[in-house]
């Protein structure tokens, strides 16, 4: 190993650090992977010891951007909907609509899990998490029961997820990078609910009460609802248009966003006090640019060949397992640089060992609360969910993502 290699392998941990500590270092994720995403190229560009050497490198910062640039537009597009849905309270009268103002803690938990399992397949899992977590806390519930509640939602956020790839990036990136076919994931739905539903059987013991949901209803414009429409109509004509004409989501996603535009414009008034393109603005980028920073460094490591030694693993043991301990990888290492370093190191696998994969690196990191998105959002709303607090389920939690992952691999064996 180069002085060179090494030294892009120690700012690769430095940033992978950076993003477990960020609660003690105080410093945000994406501004750590973005720095060392950057500095890790320049610092190649820089130390090239020839023309050649050069206009590889260059190359490789190319295919990398490509990459990204379809991922973000995806995402930009995808939380553009789901920021002006969440802005105009369609969401919250959504729950309120499907959730009775009277019910057992019991059925409440079932209801909660069910939700947060369909509404994160459609929108992203930050905002069904913090949609969820608003429900837990109206409720005024004791802290072992807000606990469990908490529990099953960030398991369900990570399962609903992983079956469309307007649910989970992970998802998006295997897909993206044809090693699964889109109506191949939708199957995924099957196994991860029902795993969402044991694991509600699990977490229910000691629900025995009764609670009365306080309802506000928002006022909802004809626009409101037209757009909502056309959200649901993008996300099927998405899958449509890939299955039958191998039209990329991306350019399905704009076209909606775009439609978006021009219904917003002609339906109301647009105005400056609340114009459309504002959304655009609201959306999370510190979520984007962690993924730009991650991506760069994944794409560094696979340019100095440094990835060889993370997919050793499945050289050791068949693909059944070395996916499944991927899954558990995933709570410690965040899923996104985990997958994007797998797909970059040219790993030969089925369909259905494909599937396996995306099973395990979107719900194994439900196993800690630091593992997800879900968590750490999770994490920052609800008083007293803490890391250990969290770990008092790691049993339930881990049984309930090995059924999962077991239901997966025989769905698995039918897919060729």
């Amino acid at each position: 190993m180069s002085a060179l290699e090494a030294v892009l392998i120690a700012i690769a941990v430095l940033a992978l650090l950076g993003v477990i500590f960020e609660e003690i270092t105080h410093v945000n994720k994406a501004k750590v992977t973005l720095f060392f995403g950057t500095l890790s190229w320049i610092l190649l560009f820089l130390m090239s010891e020839s023309e050649g050497e050069t206009s590889a490198i260059s190359t490789g910062l190319s295919e990398s951007i490509a990459e990204i640039a379809g991922l973000w537009l995806f995402l930009v597009a995808a939380m553009t909907f789901v920021a002006y849905l969440n802005k105009k309270g369609m969401i919250e009268n959504l729950i309120y609509l499907i959730m009775p103002k009277q019910v057992s803690e019991r059925k409440l938990l079932f209801l909660t899990g069910l939700f947060c399992f369909i509404f994160s397949s459609l929108a992203d899992n930050i905002t069904a998490t913090l949609v969820s977590c608003s429900l837990i806390l109206s409720l005024e519930l004791e802290l072992k029961k807000r606990l469990q509640f908490v529990t099953l939602v960030v398991f369900a956020v990570n399962s609903g997820g992983v079956s469309l790839i307007t649910g989970d990036v992970t998802t998006l990136m295997i897909f993206l990078a044809d090693k699964v076919e889109i109506l191949t994931l939708l199957t995924l739905a099957i196994p991860a609910s029902i795993t969402v539903f044991i694991l509600a059987v699990f977490l229910s013991r000691g629900l025995t009460g009764t609670v009365t949901l306080r309802a506000t209803k928002n006022e909802i414009r004809p626009v409101d609802a037209v757009i909502s429409a056309l959200f649901l109509l993008t996300i099927l004509c998405t899958i449509a248009g890939n299955a039958l004409y191998g039209v990329p989501p991306v350019l399905t996603f704009l076209f909606g966003l775009s439609v978006m535009f021009l219904i917003s414009r002609f339906m109301s008034d647009d105005s400056d006090l609340d114009p459309i393109l504002e959304y655009i603005r609201i959306i999370e980028f510190e979520t984007l640019l962690f993924f730009l920073g991650i991506l760069l460094l994944v794409g560094m490591l696979k340019e100095i060949h440094a990835l060889d030694s993370l997919v050793a693993i499945y050289d050791v043991l068949p693909p059944l397992y070395a996916n499944y301990l991927m899954g558990i990888f995933s709570a410690v290492i965040d899923n996104v640089p985990l997958t994007a370093a797998l797909l970059k190191a040219g790993i030969g696998m089925t369909p259905g060992e494909w599937m396996g994969l995306t099973y395990a690196v979107g719900v194994g990191g439900s196993l800690l609360i630091i593992g997800s998105a879900a968590g750490i959002v999770a994490m920052t709303k609800i008083p007293g969910l803490t890391f250990g607090a969290y770990m008092r389920y790691l049993a339930h939690l881990l049984a309930a993502y090995t059924l999962g992952y077991a239901g997966v691999f025989m769905l698995g064996r039918f897919i060729h």
